[in-house]
């Protein structure tokens, strides 16, 4: 889709994505005519115990290949090689077979100095396992992932024969300090519309709505279109019973805005609010 300066004219966009990864979406959004609000939802940390992704990279010469499955497994893996001469040694080889989980993914890696072979079509863990199976038979693979990555993917590669090393690379925590005043507009219905990057951003702010988060989100999203990135972010969001208006196949800022760009512009096309929509009257007064 062709991208329209006025195409999210007036629309008020929450973004729940990581400080640090909002960016590159916000400026898609804004470029796009949205009022963008940010809300992260969802931060970063080191894990607990550096010990099992230690003792990975020390014998990281053993490994046939390493899978990446986001930008983050990418920055605290690059990171933590940084300081471990050994694993520097063997990256450097270039002995590996390393795949990302999607376009951003393999951008991210070759920005630390990797050389990347294989990018998923599907742009999900469970994509890119189905689609390496085949290459991965009777191999060693280390995939480093958040701490609260399900066992989807590394059960595909194991049925397919690859012998799989899973570490810790970060842990998924929720934000100190979410921004009160923007919980209020969201409580509210002041918004056109919320985007989840991730189930740990839904999972958060459900819980920072207090006890009733669940059914509160669930009504809010008959109102407000909940935009999720990827098949397993909807599924999430569907499975805890809110609705799923937007969803982006492909898990990229363009593609995220480009499908709520899509949403709105078809709403207009119908000049009928589309169901669950922000009012016309709300709309004209966040113009004004």
């Amino acid at each position: 889709m062709e991208k329209s300066e006025e195409a999210l004219a007036g629309r008020r966009v929450v973004v729940t994505r990581a400080a640090e990864q909002a960016g590159e979406l916000v400026r898609e959004l804004e470029g796009m005519g949205a009022e963008v609000v940010r809300l992260p939802m969802v931060a970063f940390a080191v894990p607990e115990d550096w010990g099992a992704m230690d003792e990975a990279l020390g014998r990281l010469a053993e490994f046939d290949a390493i899978l990446f499955t986001s930008q983050n497994a990418v920055r605290f893996f690059a990171g933590r090689c940084a300081g471990n001469a050994a694993a520097r040694e063997a990256i450097a080889s270039s002995r590996h077979l390393i795949a990302a989980v999607g376009t951003a993914t393999a951008r991210a890696a070759m920005d630390e100095g990797l050389r990347v072979d294989f990018v998923a079509r599907n742009h999900s863990g469970e994509g890119l396992a189905r689609e390496m199976q085949g290459l991965l038979a009777g191999r060693k693979v280390l995939l480093p992932r958040s701490d609260r990555a399900d066992e989807r993917m590394p059960a595909l590669l194991c049925e397919g024969g690859a012998k799989v090393t899973e570490v810790v690379a970060y842990r998924t925590v929720a934000p100190e300090r979410p921004d009160e005043a923007v919980l209020g507009r969201v409580r509210r219905g002041e918004v056109d519309a919320i985007v989840f990057a991730s189930p740990s951003a839904y999972q958060n702010l459900m819980q920072c709505l207090g006890a009733g988060g669940a059914g509160e989100l669930a009504k809010l999203s008959e109102r407000v279109q909940f935009a999720a990135i990827g098949a397993t972010t909807a599924g999430a969001i569907r499975d805890a019973g809110a609705r799923v208006a937007i969803e982006a196949r492909e898990a990229s800022a363009g593609c995220l805005a480009a499908a709520i760009a899509k949403y709105y512009e078809r709403e207009t096309a119908t000049k009928e609010p589309a169901a669950g929509g922000a009012a016309p009257r709300q709309r004209e007064a966040r113009r004004a």
